[in-house]
Order: C-alpha cells, then structure tokens, then sequence
C-alpha cells in the first residue's frame, strides 16, 4: 500500500503567521510518520474575491483549477487555520468558495479527509474559527472532516525553536491526530 498524500496548507500568508507555523508544525511530523506530505502556500494562488457574475463570464480563476487539481492529488488535507471575529479568514474562505465552483473532476471535497487546527494568541486556539470551517467543510461542501482537532492556544509562545509545539500535551495532541488523519487517508491510497 503506498504512503498517503497529504497536503498541508494556512488560512493565513501574513509574514510570521502562527498558522504558518502551526503548518510547517503538521509538515515536520508528517516527515516523521511517514507520510508523503506536500506544504503550498495560498500567497501562490492569488484570487479575485469570489463574484458569481464574474463565475459567469470567465469561470473559475486558473489559480481556483490549479489549487483543485492538487488537492484532488492528495488523499488528505490539514487546513491550518486562524480565526478572525470568531470565523475564517477572508482568504481560506474565498479560497474554498472558488476551489467548490471547479467543475471538472475530481471533486476535491470528497474522496478524501480533512483535519484541521488553528492557533491563536488568545485563549481558546482558534476554536471559534475552526467551528466555522467545520460547517463550510462538512455541511456545505459534505466533506470528511475528522472529528478531532487542534487548537493551540497563547500560539505566540507555543512553538519552540525547532518548530514544534513546546507543551507536550498539546503535541501528543497533534501527533494523535495525524495518526488518524493518516490512517483515514490510507483508506483512499488503496
């Protein structure tokens, strides 16, 4: 059985993002695990802001089909994602509003997982905003989202300086939910 593929992105390109951190986090245990792990950058697939008028002239944006196609490669998918006002950022959410509008397959919210986690400087780890892209995924894209999550809280100084989570609790979280995240995505190696 080959290795699953699994595509790690953030929600975020700000310079220093947590959640680019908490990615490279999920790529660097990944390795470990065995996984055939691939991080992009949503910075490397710019699109307008989604408009169903300009759907309707030109279609979804090169960069919308480009980012489909790849997540349609992949047999998992961990989604680093902050919160903003208690929701997904802008940029996450436009991203999977236009990747949804790609109509040639494969369907790159089916047939494969998602797990996903946030990190914050506040106390709760993004959780409001994993909620929000918990709905987006499941609900209005009937995607497999694994029940378990991160939320890694007071993020600014959650990370060591070998990039991986400090407290060990919260990275035997993490490892625990790459194992299933693994697991489940081998089921679409086959």
């Amino acid at each position: 059985m080959a290795n699953p593929r699994i595509l790690v992105f953030a929600g975020s390109i700000r310079a220093g993002s947590l959640n680019q951190k908490l990615a490279m986090a999920v790529v660097k245990e990944l390795a470990l695990l065995d996984a055939a792990v691939m991080h992009v950058s949503l910075a490397d697939y710019p699109m307008p802001i989604y408009d169903g008028d300009l759907e309707a002239q030109s279609g979804p944006p090169e960069n919308a089909q480009k980012l489909q196609r790849l997540m349609g490669e992949h047999h998992g998918i961990f989604i680093a994602s902050p919160e903003y006002n208690a929701g997904v950022t802008p940029l996450l959410k436009n991203t999977i509003d236009w990747v949804s509008r790609c109509k040639v397959p494969p369907n790159p919210y089916k047939d494969r997982v998602f797990a996903i986690g946030g990190a914050s400087p506040g106390g709760l780890g993004a959780y409001r905003g994993l909620m929000m892209l918990r709905q987006s995924l499941t609900l209005g894209l009937g995607a497999t989202v694994l029940p378990e999550q991160i939320a890694v809280s007071r993020a600014s100084d959650a990370f060591g300086d070998n990039g991986a989570l400090k407290d060990e609790t919260q990275a035997k979280q993490l490892r625990s939910l790459l194992a299933r995240l693994l697991d489940e995505a081998s089921r679409y190696a086959r």
